[in-house]
């Protein structure tokens, strides 16, 4: 990832040179980093996959598998904070601090907003959080209006101090774009074909993976799945369509490919779909 990220903005960076250009990118390249150990520590902790590497593999190789990716700062921020936000919603499932944990995890999304807005649908997350773990106390269902209001008072204030003016829609409304042309480049078109082809055949074992667990641990398997499909709908409907609007999209995807590569059946032709996703990002460059 290191390698990767930093071969991509090394000419962007002393093209035309600027002190804060370069702190930006390395704020931005401890957040890309950051991202592969919180989702680690959260797989980890949660027993969403089994204590090997493939969760951390598959989520370096499917990001720097896109050169959008490694050079859009705000989609990289808001992908920790994303991160950090699912942390807290999954572990509502020990039932403690309830409402401290809803309370972070809506004022990150809201962060993560900030920096790419259709992240905000993330939210619909915090809400399954509740309701799977929490749905008993109505209080809880408000918790993250309040959150939401916290981060808009915070939000106006600093605009007002250093800006003297107040943070619009405008600014942090971002219009959806339906133009899918990008795709049929194949520098894009080749890694999302292989790693969509990933998903489905990767999708029945974590299913099946779902109907054997117990009913304390299905929850969070599900809230991973709809993690999938969140991050699908804010693929769909970002500003961009240039590959780097799928980063939000290998977190789960991530955690559901490493149960598959996890699973002792099938080595063989697991290998071998391995090697093809590790060999995706450095021969594309070559070929392509």
């Amino acid at each position: 990832m290191a390698v990767f990220y930093i071969s991509a903005n090394l000419k962007p960076v002393f093209q035309e040179f600027e002190v804060y250009t370069l702190f930006t990118k390395l704020g931005v390249f401890v957040s890309f980093l950051l991202s592969v150990m919180v989702l680690d520590f959260i797989a980890k902790k949660n027993e969403l996959t089994k204590r090997s590497g493939f969760k951390i593999l598959i989520f370096a190789v499917c990001s720097v598998s896109f050169l959008a990716i490694l050079r859009d700062n705000q989609i990289i921020v808001a992908n920790l904070c994303i991160l950090l936000s699912l942390r807290r919603v999954i572990s509502l499932k020990s039932r403690k601090d309830i409402a401290l944990k809803i309370f972070d995890a809506t004022f990150w999304i809201c962060i993560a907003s900030l920096f790419y807005f259709w992240s905000i649908l993330f939210l619909f997350i915090v809400y399954c959080g509740i309701l799977f773990h929490a749905i008993n106390y109505f209080k809880n269902w408000l918790i993250p209006l309040v959150a939401v209001f916290g981060v808009f008072v915070m939000l106006t204030a600093f605009h007002l101090i250093f800006n003297d003016a107040f943070y619009t829609w405008t600014a942090w409304f971002q219009q959806s774009s339906f133009k899918f042309e990008n795709y049929q480049n194949l520098s894009i078109l080749i890694p999302i074909s292989i790693i969509l082809a990933v998903t489905v055949w990767t999708l029945s074992h974590y299913f099946k993976l779902f109907q054997k667990s117990g009913i304390r641990s299905r929850p969070t398997y599900m809230l991973v799945f709809i993690t999938l499909l969140i991050s699908i709908l804010v693929a769909i409907l970002s500003p961009v369509k240039n590959g780097s609007e799928l980063l939000f999209f290998f977190v789960p995807f991530s955690i559901i490919a490493s149960n598959y590569f996890d699973n002792k059946k099938e080595k063989g032709f697991k290998e071998v779909l391995l090697i093809v996703l590790i060999l995706m990002p450095i021969l594309l460059p070559i070929f392509l």
